[in-house]
């Protein structure tokens, strides 16, 4: 087994983006967070009030022998609207905004690639953007794993998460755990 990677990635709602990634082979785990904010140690009520500056993201840790970094890039551009700005949906806010992360220089680099390969698909320009390095705080553990528990009772998330692993599973058929 070679060793772990870690993709960050903010696609709005992180119950819904936790959801799709929970269903890639090859993904270790998927830990919903928050970051790129100033407020230190951020509470779900902070960051929904839109006043820290932070996204609502996911920290995705996956072995990229057998799902790559720019794989990874396209399900969440596949899985989500880039097209909005600071909004999915009826997620309105900075807190919602469709942002990468990258690690490093080659994650930077990919990031870059990957927009532009993903701009095909979609009539309006994407408006993710690429943000530099930011701390990492793990969201409260009762967004841990949502969609599996909760969020198989949440309307909300029973309208937005199925679309998102039907594009999934129709995209990337070979990439998803039966």
């Amino acid at each position: 087994m070679s060793e772990q990677a870690t993709a960050i990635l903010a696609g709005g709602c992180f119950w819904c983006t936790e959801a799709v990634f929970r269903d890639v082979i090859g993904v270790a785990q998927v830990e919903s967070g928050y970051l790129g904010g100033s407020t230190i140690n951020p509470t779900y009520k902070q960051v929904c009030s839109g006043t820290t500056g932070h996204a609502e993201a996911i920290r995705v840790t996956f072995d990229p022998d057998v799902v790559s970094y720019g794989q990874i890039l396209d399900m969440f551009f596949a899985t989500h609207d880039p097209t909005q700005l600071n909004r999915q949906g009826g997620d309105v806010g900075t807190q919602y905004r469709s942002a990468l992360f990258p690690l490093d220089e080659e994650q930077k680099a990919e990031a870059d690639a990957a927009i532009t390969r993903n701009q095909a698909n979609w009539p309006q320009p994407i408006v993710t953007t690429i943000e530099g390095a930011a701390t990492w705080y793990p969201a409260e553990d009762y967004h841990q794993e949502y969609w599996e528990g909760e969020g198989q009772r949440n309307p909300y998330c029973l309208a937005v998460i199925p679309p998102k692993l039907m594009k999934l599973r129709k995209s990337f058929a070979d990439k998803v755990k039966a």
